[in-house]
């Protein structure tokens, strides 16, 4: 089962770093407009808030959580969960809005889809792993505040 879920996390980020390639590569890496470039900017600023409050070191690229990982309820993840995805979609939502085409819809779609189950995948063991983490679900949201 463990191979499996490796496996599974693989692709997943597989496909997330597809996707981002795939934008970056199909578009402007900023917006024109400045109302999409706040939105980008905004994104930018909430992944690297979360990083420094989860620590370099601390989080791993794939879903499985670290032999050394603790629960993190400060700075955005005190009402998000998964901070960074959101910063990834915000980040990259204005690129496919301000340079839209069906592929770049079809791309960014597809990244969201990946965040959703790489985002239930992890829960899924944290859950397992971190003391707490039930309470702090109760407590918070997966990814778009007061919404999911």
């Amino acid at each position: 089962m463990a191979d499996k879920t490796l496996f599974l996390s693989v692709v997943l980020v597989g496909i997330q770093f597809a996707c981002l390639g795939a934008i970056a590569l199909t578009g402007p890496l900023t917006p024109d407009n400045d109302a999409l470039l706040a939105v980008q900017l905004v994104g930018l600023g909430l992944g690297v808030w979360a990083v420094l409050i989860m620590r370099v070191g601390y989080f791993n690229i794939l879903p499985q959580p670290l032999a050394w990982s603790k629960l993190v309820t400060s700075g955005p993840y005190k009402l998000i969960r998964h901070p960074m995805y959101l910063a990834l979609l915000l980040v990259t939502l204005p690129l496919i809005i301000d340079t839209f085409n069906f592929f770049r819809a079809v791309v960014w779609l597809t990244l969201l889809a990946d965040l959703l189950v790489k985002l239930l995948l992890e829960e899924k063991l944290l859950r397992g792993k971190l003391e707490g983490y039930e309470v702090y679900i109760q407590n918070s949201f997966r990814l778009f505040p007061f919404i999911f």
